[in-house]
């Protein structure tokens, strides 16, 4: 029997963090979302690494008895991992991206993991510590990320918030378990679908670096959304077909004569170029001259139908970065606004980066399926979670934690994530209009656990 004593100890959660998760509150049953209310607390406020005892320690839950219970949410509860990214998905659209297109970054990532009991672990190349002439392989787990890239109200910068990761096995697990091995591809077509399924009637555009610019993809999607990605120099890019006459023979044709490649395009001096300027294009915040060409073609690989494609080819006037080539399934969006979009998705790399730097990513340490597949996402899921709730303690006038040394000018997702934890922490005693006039004090408990969430940070 569960000793009374041991089960009330802790800080109990902050009235603030029950409204910010309220939305959740029907996925779970009520025993469970008491426990899922404490390890979300745990999460945000821990430091170094994300297990639930970490979670448990830093809420003041280190003699509880129950903890099995905590554990048990991620390895044994029944709930539903897809309904929670779609109530996130939902929160997110509704306060960043109220009306006009939604655009969605989708990028896969390593986790780093070892264990022979990690059923879904495969061997990678590292994206981190690879490079064009060195490759570097990886024990863990491929995780395929659909990401919300917007602006945010406490900065100018573009983010990209997590609403939707799927595990990707590798192929010698499913090999193991019997089964059909999926491609990232395949992945990233369910989960373009899901997610279109998710928001009808609102405009969707897709955005994904090369390893998503193939025919199945694009066609599996193009009557619900729009894809933007990278296309080689030397796709294969057609005419559309002549007219039919009274006179022309055989079945109608798919498509008309092959275009030059789009790399002849670059030697070829009557290709007409245009000027334009392009923010954050490779880490040039005040803009980027770039001239470029586009254009309308079918795109064509044998064994598909064609695909008629707005093609836009980009070229440095500085020669300090070779040509490259972008196609958008949608031909009437404009060549500017396809680079526009597309360089949104750089900010993919941020969030994987401050995943793992400020919550833990890789640092947790479950080992049975059910716990590894929900536990990824909902740290993801938190990046955009306190990007949202920094919405309500942040302003773009906001002083970001900045030092003599360190001129900081903008605010960053450490600003977001340590407004949030100041909130948590001290936000029911600091209030700005307390009920009575009595003087408002920090347990003591709760200044040890703070001094040591300090000592023992890593």
């Amino acid at each position: 029997m569960l000793d009374p004593d041991k089960a009330d100890i802790g800080d109990p959660v902050p009235l603030i963090l029950r409204q910010w998760l309220q939305t959740w509150r029907p996925c779970f049953t009520a025993p469970s979302w008491e426990h899922v209310l404490v390890l979300v607390m745990g999460a945000v406020l821990a430091t170094g690494k994300r297990t639930v005892t970490s979670c448990l320690r830093v809420t003041g839950r280190a003699e509880a008895s129950n903890f099995a219970s905590y554990h048990q949410i991620l390895n044994r509860a029944r709930w539903s991992s897809r309904a929670v990214a779609r109530q996130l998905l939902g929160i997110v659209v509704d306060h960043l991206v109220p009306d006009g297109p939604v655009v969605i970054g989708m990028d896969d990532t390593i986790e780093r993991r070892w264990g022979r009991r990690i059923t879904a672990r495969g061997i990678y190349r590292d994206p981190v510590r690879s490079s064009h002439g060195h490759f570097v392989k990886a024990s863990g787990l491929r995780w395929l990320s659909f990401m919300v890239l917007t602006p945010v109200s406490w900065t100018s910068l573009i983010k990209a918030l997590p609403v939707l990761t799927l595990l990707a096995p590798s192929e010698r697990s499913n090999r193991g378990r019997g089964c059909r091995h999926k491609l990232l591809t395949d992945w990233a077509r369910q989960g373009a679908l899901q997610l279109s399924r998710w928001l009808p009637g609102r405009q969707i555009i897709f955005v994904g670096d090369s390893s998503f610019a193939v025919h199945e993809l694009a066609h599996a999607i193009v009557r619900r959304a729009t894809l933007i990605s990278r296309l080689r120099l030397d796709a294969n890019l057609f005419a559309p077909p002549g007219e039919r006459t009274s006179r022309t023979m055989g079945r109608p044709a798919q498509k008309g004569p092959a275009l030059p490649k789009l790399k002849t395009l670059l030697s070829e001096p009557a290709t007409r170029w245009a000027r334009i300027f392009v923010s954050a294009w490779y880490g040039h915040v005040s803009g980027k001259a770039l001239d470029i060409t586009s254009g309308v073609a079918l795109w064509y690989r044998p064994g598909t139908p064609v695909l008629p494609v707005r093609w836009v080819l980009v070229r440095d006037p500085n020669d300090r970065r070779d040509p490259q080539a972008f196609f958008s399934t949608d031909i009437t969006i404009e060549p500017a606004d396809i680079i526009a979009l597309y360089v949104r998705r750089w900010q993919i790399e941020v969030t994987f980066a401050e995943t793992r730097a400020h919550l833990g990513v890789e640092t947790q340490r479950q080992w049975t399926d059910k716990a590894i597949a929900r536990t990824t996402p909902a740290l993801l899921g938190f990046y955009s979670l306190i990007s949202l709730w920094a919405g309500d303690l942040l302003t773009s006038s906001s002083t970001p934690y900045a030092a003599a040394w360190y001129r900081k000018t903008s605010l960053t997702f450490s600003d977001a994530i340590g407004a949030v934890r100041l909130q948590l922490w001290v936000g029911d005693i600091n209030s700005h209009s307390p009920p009575h006039r009595e003087p408002q004090i920090i347990p003591p408990s709760r200044l040890v656990r703070m001094a040591n969430a300090l000592c023992f940070a890593t």
